[in-house]
């Protein structure tokens, strides 16, 4: 039993991190989710907007981006990933308004 004490400390210790993002830390995250999804966007969509979920899942920023898209009349959606480790970011494929309506303000 009295080890079990010091494994607990050791335990809660090494969760104090995760606890202690700030507001200010979430936020420049976010930014930076929304304007390097931008930027993978670009090619494809024109006057793109984005969501940015704020915190993201463990792993990935996460982002939806809609815009007109470009040589075409349609507007169109894509889901953005950014991985929370390495920074890259992947956009999954175009879905157009019918399969997913996205009024992003």
């Amino acid at each position: 039993m009295p080890r079990l004490a010091p494994a607990l400390l050791l335990l809660l210790a090494a969760a104090v991190p995760a606890l202690a993002s700030s507001d200010d830390a979430w936020q420049e995250f976010a930014k930076e989710v929304g304007k390097k999804c931008l930027e993978a966007a670009a090619p494809m969509l024109e006057s793109a907007r984005v969501a940015v979920d704020p915190f993201g899942s463990e792993r990935f920023g996460l982002a939806v981006l809609s815009g007109k898209a470009k040589g075409a009349d349609a507007t169109v959606s894509y889901v953005c990933v950014m991985d929370k480790q390495t920074r890259a970011v992947e956009l999954g494929s175009e879905l157009p308004a019918e399969t997913l309506g996205v009024t992003i303000p």
